[in-house]
């Protein structure tokens, strides 16, 4: 089997889409714009440093769809999608999957941001497989259904991403060993899963990352 993974933000959305609908979410009125941003500024600035706690950032990002409930959340999102995803998509990126796909390869998303936000998006970019951080609900007796704040199993976050590829495969009866694996991302925070796959590509690289590819030798590419 071709196996090939993309991570999401910043390499095929030129956007950080977790960081964008956090920012939406504020100019709808969810929450207070001044200090909701200042935090979720320094969760960025950690994420980029490669610090993130995301269990502590999971449990902020969705302090906001907590409250609001499915519905309202739901009919943000489509907003969202409306007015700050789809401008971004990009026809490289939309190729770049294409080709893939058409070649007969696996083609997943495995990202860090949570399943809410990004499921809709991986359903526009065309793909069907997504390994995103998958958010608990309460499944309490009378309980609510809705998002806890809590992480179901390993998060999809730096060495974690391994593990739920690994697990993608094992359920597929394969390992690493049965398939060509291809991995395109723009971040050192992603170093362990390019270090894993067959075929690491560096994909419109932050300074560290691209000055590690150089390094190594790494295939390097600019779609945006």
């Amino acid at each position: 089997m071709k196996l090939t993974l993309f991570d999401l933000d910043h390499t095929l959305l030129p956007i950080d889409s977790d960081y964008a609908w956090g920012v939406f979410t504020s100019t709808i009125g969810w929450t207070d714009p001044v200090d909701f941003n200042r935090r979720n500024d320094e969760f960025f600035a950690h994420y980029q440093a490669g610090t993130l706690d995301i269990r502590v950032y999971v449990r902020f990002a969705t302090t906001a769809l907590r409250e609001q409930g499915s519905i309202k959340a739901q009919a943000a999102h489509a907003e969202f999608m409306k007015t700050v995803v789809t401008p971004a998509i990009r026809q490289p990126a939309l190729a770049l999957l294409r080709h893939h796909q058409q070649a007969g390869d696996e083609v997943l998303i495995v990202t860090a941001t949570n399943d809410f936000v990004t499921r809709p998006i991986a359903q526009a970019l065309g793909v069907g497989e997504l390994i995103a951080v998958e958010l608990a609900r309460d499944t309490t007796p009378g309980g609510t259904g809705w998002i806890t704040g809590e992480i179901v199993g390993v998060p999809s976050f730096r060495e974690g991403k391994i593990t739920r590829v690994t697990q993608w495969l094992a359920k597929r009866q394969l390992d690493w060993t049965d398939v060509e694996s291809t991995f395109y991302s723009d971040s050192l925070n992603d170093l362990s899963l390019l270090e894993r796959v067959t075929h690491p590509v560096a994909t419109n690289p932050d300074a560290p990352l691209r000055a590690l590819a150089i390094e190594r030798g790494w295939r390097i590419l600019d779609l945006f």
